[in-house]
């Protein structure tokens, strides 16, 4: 649950904390004083699209703070969910949660003392939030909101049959329109292969290798550098080990290193430390004499061999020609020969290939046919259920004698498209019967706006008994109610508040007197700018706040008794 909210520089909010409780929150308050940034500030706070325009000028930025309360059977998983992301969970198993918006737009999100991207706070709120106001009115009557409707109501074994579906669907579109486009394009894809052929034809017969060019480079420049390399090491081994006739007067290394070695060893006796020396000189000669015979290894291996470096002439010449078609380097013209291999195979429009792809996707689509059928079966049964437990729903909010259909009807094929899309091959209509007798219309037909908000109302309080979201959210979605209805509305989101915590913006007194936590948004008009402020009524307050909504009189005695009485009658209910 969400145990504290707090909006600081939002609309005409300046600083105020809302506390929350479990079971029903109410939140009311004159027209205009601030009630909608309520909502806003929870949709901000639950990665909803940031508004600049709502950022109050001082302080220059907009902040919404919670404090969520993990419990019941999606704290583990909420909570692994913020640890994944680097959040922490406090020792009270609580989590904080931040989104901080400019004047200029900017947006910024902590979860958990961390900072995280806005789709964060979106995961978060779709686990343990759902808000419903007038805009959701108008969703639930789009054919799409109510086939997703009824496919959540049908249960959790429906929606994986309902996932497999769609992975079945999509492999078997995607051989289908691969199938077609091989077909379609037979003769374009075969030009392309023939070019691709040609050019694997020619790497294929000069046959490079990776780090070739370099080696062949490394080559030649000896080959051409022969003389002068030979001169160097003869020279380089004269000195170190006396290739030519050596005197006194000009002793190679290692004579000079004995020299020295012995005549260290000669005064070790007297100071040690010479003796330690002379082993290392003798180390030295020892890797002067290794180098000597490397160099005399190496004058072996020199090569000044025409023919061969003519030899490394063609084939470089060879390896230029391809990196000038195909690459920049001769491990790029590799690449190029892997990547073209891969695109002649899907090139492939061969008679043999065809048919096995045709088979492919007939047997793809008798898949995807029998489980659609599955799928239809399964809500249609999910429909008549749906519909009875609606409509007993409706008949406790003052519409005894309405019924709601839900339709499972066959999707139309379009011009190019099958009868079987993502969803399934069903279309879902919901459909109200006003009274006996009155035709079954669609409910953007049949429903006034007061029905529709009962109806939606009904349709809630059935799908929080197949679980959801734990925290509900209802803005003003009582419009157009009055009277009887009003009571029921109240009577059936404190029937919610059992299971759920639910929060409630609401005109209503009749909602309002059911509230186990009731909030007061205020304005202050004292100052140079109007702010507002959230406050928690009760008792005496509470009964003078009733009275303003019933008859705009909070003073008034009449009033009052009224209020007063309403809260009895409310209380009962809830006991009952």
């Amino acid at each position: 649950m969400l145990e504290e909210l707090r909006i600081t520089g939002l609309g005409v909010i300046d600083d105020t904390t809302l506390r929350l409780t479990a079971g029903m929150n109410v939140i009311t308050g004159e027209t205009g004083a601030g009630k909608t940034m309520v909502v806003t500030g929870l949709g901000l706070l639950f990665g909803g699209r940031a508004d600049a325009g709502r950022v109050r000028a001082d302080p220059g930025r907009a902040v919404v703070e919670g404090r969520l309360r993990l419990g019941g059977k999606l704290a583990g998983e909420v909570a692994t969910r913020v640890s994944e992301a680097g959040g922490e969970v406090d020792d009270d198993g609580t989590v904080l949660l931040s989104r901080t918006v400019t004047i200029e737009g900017r947006s910024r999100a902590h979860v958990g003392g961390r900072s995280m991207p806005v789709a964060m706070l979106t995961d978060l709120g779709e686990r343990v939030l759902a808000v419903h106001g007038q805009s959701d009115q108008l969703r639930l009557l789009r054919p799409s909101e109510q086939r997703a409707a009824l496919d959540r109501f049908a249960g959790p074994e429906h929606e994986k049959l309902l996932e497999t579906y769609r992975e079945a669907f999509t492999r078997w579109r995607a051989v289908a329109d691969d199938l077609a486009d091989r077909r379609r394009n037979a003769r374009a894809r075969s030009q392309e292969a023939d070019l691709l052929k040609l050019g694997l034809d020619e790497i294929s017969r000069v046959d490079p290798q990776p780090g070739e060019d370099d080696d062949l480079r490394a080559e030649v420049q000896r080959l051409e550098h022969a003389e002068g390399l030979r001169v160097a090491a003869a020279l380089a081994a004269q000195a170190l080990a006396g290739g030519v006739e050596v005197t006194e007067e000009t002793p190679d290394a290692t004579q000079l290193l004995g020299t020295a070695r012995r005549t260290l060893e000669a005064q070790a006796q007297v100071d040690p430390a010479l003796g330690e020396l002379a082993a290392r000189i003798e180390e030295a000669a020892t890797l002067v004499g290794d180098v000597s015979s490397e160099l005399s290894a190496y004058l072996g291996s020199l090569d000044a061999d025409p023919a061969r470096l003519e030899q490394i002439y063609e084939r470089r010449a060879e390896l230029r020609a391809l990196t000038r078609k195909y690459a920049d380097d001769v491990e790029g013209v590799i690449a190029w020969a892997e990547e073209a291999r891969t695109k002649l195979a899907a090139l492939d429009s061969s008679d043999e290939l065809l048919d096995e792809l045709d088979k492919e996707r007939q047997r793809l689509e008798a898949q995807v046919t029998e489980m659609a059928g599955r799928l239809t079966a399964a809500r249609s049964e999910a429909a008549v259920r749906f519909s009875e437990a609606v409509s007993v729903e409706l008949a406790g909010l003052a519409m005894p004698h309405a019924r709601v259909e839900v339709a499972v009807v066959p999707r139309a094929a379009g011009k190019d498209e099958p009868a079987m899309g993502p969803d399934g091959a069903d279309e879902v209509e919901l459909r109200l019967v006003a009274h006996p007798g009155a035709p079954s219309l669609p409910l953007q037909k049949g429903a006034s706006g007061g029905e529709l908000s009962r109806v939606m109302l009904a349709i809630e309080v059935v799908f929080a008994g197949a679980g959801g979201p734990e925290t509900l959210v209802f803005d003003e979605v009582d419009s157009g109610v009055g009277g009887t209805a009003a009571v029921e509305i109240g009577k059936r989101l404190a029937r919610l508040a059992r299971t759920h915590q639910v929060l409630v913006v609401t005109h209503l007194p009749q909602v309002a007197a059911f509230a186990d936590r009731h909030l007061v948004v205020a304005k202050d008009t004292g100052g140079a700018i109007t702010t507002s402020g959230v406050r928690v009524v009760e008792e005496t307050e509470r009964a003078r706040e009733l009275s303003r909504m019933l008859a705009g009189l909070p003073d008034s005695d009449l009033g009052i008794a009224h209020a007063e009485e309403l809260l009895a009658v409310a209380g009962r209910e809830k006991r009952a």
